[in-house]
């Protein structure tokens, strides 16, 4: 067995998401270190990293979070402490309270949904229901702070799944969809364009949002960059990015807010496979694993993209074992592409698939009644701590 993942071998279940702790602390360290130097905030995307047994060491480096749901602000709230920076992409009247109640700031995703909200807000004790106008809410207590999203449209993202500036895109209203004066109770700008994108193209982005948006822009009060900065991929230019940011907000006299997905757990943990079956259909060497593609990791075939493995070739070699490896499911294209290794693959083999903990570890599904990873924690010591196994009730937990 290859070194590189040994530590894989005595206790940890498979599959398994093993989160890395001291990586963690390493990417939180440094995001830490860009937002004192920049003077702006950033919060953790739950949509990117949702491993809320971590929240409380997370907390220590940010002071926030985005939710793009109530379940998700609920999680802040409960796991984080703290108030939960909201957005939505379109607000449901059965939820709307709960959700302002729960958090700092709501971001509204069209003019549209800001007007009607805006509208059927009562701020006192009591509202007037004798005519029976019961559209109206009541709110007794403090509200967020409310932006709106809006679509620079101006993108460097290449996957359009991925990309918000789209023709006919339904994230964010563009420039000719709002008034020229913000109007009172809206003070914030929110945009979120990039994936995964440094700082170079975050500052052509600010270019273009700048050249639609800019009288708005100097009537916000803050202003919140989304997420796509990949501020921990070694190379990133992090002096660079401080510069951009120092800038901007110094300009518009603004809080920044920037709420990264991938960054914070970026090449912090893997996920743990087994081989269960090695053979050979039509002159090509196969092994199913234990894990799924599709259920597990539906990123690699969204995206697409093929993974890493520790210890093994990424592209096939001429001469080494190679084997086209494949998920449980009965999903004719489960399955990824050849990977070579050094010795034949063999049953009860671990394959270990490395930068698996953001997005993958929140997109998981039971699809064909596969069991959901475990997740465990590999503590700064070498100790590994298995945080939570799934069976059976949870697949049951889903259906009805």
């Amino acid at each position: 067995m290859n070194t590189t993942t040994q530590v894989y071998t005595n206790d940890v279940p498979s599959p398994c998401f093993v989160l890395d702790e001291a990586k963690l602390q390493r990417n939180l360290e440094l995001i830490d270190s860009v937002q004192k130097a920049a003077g702006v905030t950033i919060i953790l995307a739950l949509k990117g990293f949702s491993m809320y047994s971590t929240f409380p060491f997370v907390r220590q480096y940010l002071s926030g979070a985005t939710a793009s749901s109530l379940n998700e602000v609920k999680l802040v709230n409960e796991y984080m402490g703290v108030k939960a920076h909201t957005y939505v992409p379109a607000y449901r009247d059965d939820e709307f309270v709960d959700i302002l109640e729960r958090s700092s700031h709501v971001t509204f995703n069209s003019w549209s949904q800001w007007e009607r909200f805006s509208e059927k807000l009562i701020v006192k004790s009591e509202a007037d229901t004798s005519e029976g106008n019961s559209s109206l809410f009541t709110i007794n207590f403090s509200l967020p702070s409310f932006g709106i999203r809006v679509n620079p449209q101006y993108s460097e993202v290449a996957t359009d799944m991925y990309n918000p500036c789209v023709p006919g895109s339904r994230l964010g209203a563009t420039r000719d969809q709002l008034p020229d004066q913000l109007p009172e109770g809206l003070e914030g700008i929110h945009f979120h364009t990039l994936c995964e994108n440094d700082s170079f193209t975050l500052e052509r982005t600010l270019h273009a949002l700048e050249s639609r948006f800019g009288d708005l822009l100097h009537q916000a009060k803050w202003v919140n960059m989304g997420g796509g900065h990949l501020m921990t991929r070694e190379g990133y230019d992090t002096e660079h990015l401080i510069g951009v940011l120092k800038a901007f907000r110094e300009k518009y006299d603004v809080e920044v807010i920037l709420e990264p997905g991938s960054a914070i757990a970026w090449q912090t943990g893997v996920l743990v496979s087994t081989v269960l079956d090695v053979f050979n259909s039509q002159g090509i060497d196969v092994a199913i694993l234990d894990t799924s593609f599709a259920a597990h990791m539906p990123d690699t075939l969204e995206m697409p993209y093929k993974p890493r493995i520790l210890g093994a070739y990424h592209d096939p070699v001429a001469g080494k074992p190679t084997y086209r490896l494949g998920g449980m499911t009965c999903l004719a294209g489960d399955f990824m592409g050849d990977y070579s290794f050094d010795e034949p693959l063999q049953i009860g083999d671990r394959v270990v698939f490395d930068d698996m903990i953001h997005y993958t570890m929140v997109k998981t599904t039971t699809f064909n009644g596969v069991n959901l990873p475990s997740i465990g924690i590999l503590r700064t010591n070498g100790q590994f701590d298995l945080i939570r196994e799934y069976g059976y009730e949870s697949f049951k937990d889903r259906l009805s």
